[in-house]
């Protein structure tokens, strides 16, 4: 015959029992409307082009559309500002290779770049490169220095806004090879270079997934890429070392982040489904968009975690370079 302290065990154990296999079996988020990606650019830009590479198999795993939205101005802070003050509820995040070189740049931010979002995944990586317009007078990195500093202040450098990561590699470049030209600010990657084509602006240093598709048809000249080695996407063109600017060395991360105090069920449903499709379409993010997808962001601390030492490096640099925020 049970004693009562055994009748009362039996009875909490009944009466928790439901509520912890509610808690083991409890489903993974799923959404009930479309997901808004907000792509904080113009498009034709590469967070345009790598975000749309992407959403339709992201949707396809959490069953719900991923839309991508277009929100420029201001290099990226009007976009981003609108994720951070959205609900954290999943249904909006934001794609934005420029949220680590924002700080760095930009005096007066209206958001902070670390403890306003949550980490979900990384695209990939990609260096920038530095291109000019097919009737620039030089086809080396040799040719093109000279070039400039024959003329000083005569030629224009078209970069996607304020704040944005051609900016920084802009920055980067001109104070590396100690060159004179006006830096032209555009509201995104991709009117930076439609510019540059159309004779706007006679240099840039552009992403790779914005200037890729003009590189390979001859609307613009590749002088070079920002990396230490040359990249298989465009095996013909020289590195930075090779071209003779060892040090303007610059690559741009793909971070996609929620609203901070999204719930961590939330993060792993989103990071689950675009890491997935991230894999699923490596060789197009590679092909169409000189894209590398890298593993080890697989939580949102990762994720931030690289969004922080993005900021902390890109300041150094600028400052080291004698760049203030603007």
């Amino acid at each position: 015959m049970p004693t009562r302290r055994r009748t009362l065990s039996l009875a909490l154990a009944a009466g928790l029992a439901p509520s912890i296999v509610r808690a083991q079996g409890a489903p993974a988020w799923r959404p009930t409307r479309p997901i808004r990606l907000v792509v904080p650019f113009a498009p034709g830009g590469s967070n345009d082009i790598v975000g749309r590479i992407i959403a339709e198999a992201t949707g396809q795993a959490l069953g719900q559309p991923i839309v991508v939205e277009n929100r420029a101005g201001a290099g990226s802070v009007i976009g981003s500002d609108h994720v951070a003050r959205s609900a954290p509820d999943g249904y909006t995040v934001l794609i934005n290779s420029a949220h680590a070189t924002v700080p760095a740049i930009v005096a007066r931010v209206p958001y902070n770049a670390i403890n306003d979002f949550a980490g979900v995944a990384v695209a990939g990586f990609s260096p920038h490169v530095v291109v000019v317009t097919p009737q620039f007078p030089a086809r080396t990195g040799q040719e093109l220095i000279a070039a400039i500093k024959a003329n000083p202040g005569r030629y224009n450098l078209a970069t996607a806004g304020i704040g944005s990561g051609v900016h920084v590699a802009a920055e980067l470049f001109r104070a590396r090879t100690q060159i004179e030209v006006e830096l032209v600010h555009y509201r995104g990657g991709g009117p930076a270079v439609a510019a540059l084509v159309a004779g706007e602006a006679q240099l840039g240093t552009p992403t790779m997934a914005s200037s890729i598709g003009q590189i390979r048809g001859g609307g613009l000249r590749a002088i070079a890429v920002m990396a230490e080695r040359r990249t298989e996407v465009l095996p013909d063109v020289p590195s930075a070392p090779e071209a003779g600017f060892p040090q303007a060395i610059f690559e741009e991360f793909f971070p996609i982040l929620a609203p901070a105090a999204t719930p961590a069920p939330v993060l792993a449903a989103l990071g689950a489904a675009f890491r997935g499709a991230i894999q699923q379409n490596a060789a197009r993010l590679a092909e169409l968009a000189g894209v590398t997808p890298r593993a080890g962001f697989e939580s949102p601390e990762q994720v931030m975690t690289l969004v922080r030492q993005g900021v902390e490096s890109y300041t150094a640099i600028l400052r080291a370079a004698g760049v203030q925020p603007e």
